[in-house]
């Protein structure tokens, strides 16, 4: 038996591949149900990576019926309000919202195979492979486990002692509904799909969602013991005085709590040894910043990679992982160094120069892959 940790996205989607192979499987995951907790914005779906997987999987048709129209545009801005750079896209990095994506890939599973509200309190190797201790006390046994539990995964630490590092930089989220009616400022600003405001040290970033609805991340350079405090609204605005008005009605009139989402990453082309029974996934294995917008696309990649392995090897999972794992390490590690220096470059000294000759290249040359942000 493979036990799969976290029903994020790569968990289903490599469970559905499994599944269709014939091999047995389970998810265990924290979350009470599909709709538990809001999944976080947009992602756009990389042509090498998260469509070459959704094609692989056989969902790929499916999903391009519930993509954004529109939703590959970018808009760069400076601090006063001044576009800077446009681009309408041409559909080749569709968005989706990650709350669809997983919906259609769990709906696409046997109703038993993921197993709801199953907190993982501790993993542990024994003579029958694994024993997995949840918060409730109930102990499960298993062959082989792997990790898509993401950036604090649990499954790590039986393979590394690696652990995610602040980047210095906090998101604060911000939801508009109804924004064509109640949100015409922060509409206008964000336009049809992704758009980017940026200085040194701080930015806005905002996104269209479906059903006329932005989700907009103010961006601050906050020490970590700072990162998650919930911060006021005066105090946001504070942050950033010297903008332009517009983004000031933006900061003042967003939906719901302000949420503190601090950006972690591992270190860059740090992997571990092959071991028995046991591997990882997305964010777990390989977790970056935003701004390569490849963080879902690599998890998806992930799965339909190992997925592909362990049917080529169902009888020996360790041959299986060390093939996945070869290839997932080469694959990573160049999107790595590519996020790590994007979200240097987004708030540097002279933000949003370098961002601005970022977008202007890949304007170029459209068939570069290396997105700026999720």
């Amino acid at each position: 038996m493979i036990t799969i940790i976290g029903a994020g996205i790569a968990g289903p989607l490599l469970a559905y591949m499994l599944h269709k192979g014939g091999v047995e499987c389970t998810v265990l995951e924290a979350d009470h149900g599909l709709d538990a907790r809001h999944q976080g914005g947009m992602l756009n779906l990389n042509e090498r990576t998260g469509q070459a997987a959704l094609r692989n999987a056989g969902l790929y048709e499916s999903v391009l019926n519930h993509v954004l129209p529109g939703g590959d545009a970018i808009r760069l801005l400076n601090r006063d309000g001044e576009l800077l750079f446009y681009n309408r896209g041409n559909g080749s990095r569709p968005e989706i919202d990650r709350g669809t994506l997983r919906r259609l890939i769990v709906g696409a599973l046997p109703n038993n195979i993921i197993q709801w509200n199953r907190t993982v309190r501790a993993i542990e190797r024994d003579d029958r492979g694994f024993k997995i201790t949840m918060d409730d006390n109930s102990v499960t046994h298993t062959d082989a486990v792997i990790g898509a539990d993401g950036a604090w995964s649990h499954v790590r630490s039986l393979l590394t002692d690696q652990r995610p590092i602040y980047s210095g930089i906090t998101f604060i989220e911000m939801r508009y509904l109804k924004a064509t009616s109640n949100h015409s400022v922060a509409k206008r600003l964000v336009g049809d799909g992704l758009m980017f405001a940026l200085a040194k040290g701080q930015g806005i970033i905002g996104h269209r969602e479906p059903n006329d609805e932005l989700c907009v991340y103010a961006a601050l350079s906050l020490p970590e013991e700072m990162a998650r405090e919930r911060m006021s609204r005066d105090v946001l605005l504070d942050h950033f005085n010297g903008w332009g008005s517009d983004y000031h009605s933006m900061l003042s009139r967003s939906d719901g709590a302000l949420v503190p989402r601090p950006i972690y990453a591992v270190q860059a082309g740090k992997y571990w040894s092959c071991s028995h029974g046991v591997t990882l996934v997305g964010d777990a294995a390989h977790l970056m910043s935003p701004f390569a917008g490849e963080g879902v696309n690599l998890a998806m990649a992930d799965a339909s990679d190992l997925a592909t392995a362990i049917l080529a090897h169902p009888d020996n999972l360790d041959a299986a992982f060390a093939d996945y794992e070869a290839k997932m390490f080469e694959r990573s590690t160049p999107h790595q160094e590519k996020s790590a220096s994007n979200l240097a470059l987004a708030f540097a000294d002279d933000a949003p120069r370098g961002f601005l000759d970022f977008f202007e290249s890949i304007s170029k040359h459209p068939r570069q892959t290396h997105g700026a942000a999720e």
